[in-house]
């Protein structure tokens, strides 16, 4: 008996700290917040929300799921390259200085944000969806062969 309080008080734990460094939750009550507190660096990630809405007359639920999902994904793809457009590389210039100069470095960037984390897809109750993108820095390092201030 003692061996399985043990392990349910380990079990606990883990998800309790997981809790601590997860993924903010965007929907309360079925709801998209007033407000959205959105901070896109997080310890070593660049992080990007993107909110999404489908056609009401879609017959399905499923359906309706399914295409507002696709659209928070590439608004939240979206939102992640305007973000590193902005970022400044050693050097002095911006990200997107460098993108208009190399159109291998502009693929090279588009395809690591294709290829973000998606963190969390979140559902309303009118069938809309928020979803959180995460990409690590060190990859968008790679990618750009160069260090981020």
């Amino acid at each position: 008996m003692r061996s399985i309080g043990w392990t349910t008080a380990a079990v606990l734990a883990a998800i309790g700290m997981t809790g601590c460094n997860g993924v903010v939750s965007r929907v309360h009550k079925g709801r998209v917040g007033d407000v959205i507190d959105q901070k896109p660096e997080r310890r070593g990630y660049i992080e990007a929300i993107g909110i999404g809405a489908s056609e009401p007359t879609i017959p399905t639920e499923t359906q309706r799921k399914a295409l507002s999902r696709d659209a928070a994904i590439v608004k939240a793809q979206y939102e992640l390259l305007s973000m590193i457009k902005g970022v400044e590389l050693e050097g002095g210039i911006t990200v997107s200085q460098a993108m208009e100069k190399d159109s291998l470095l502009t693929a090279r960037v588009k395809d690591t944000i294709r290829g973000a984390e998606i963190l969390k897809s979140e559902f309303t109750s009118d069938g809309g969806c928020v979803v959180t993108l995460r990409l690590p820095r060190y990859k968008l390092e790679e990618e750009l062969g160069a260090k981020l201030r």
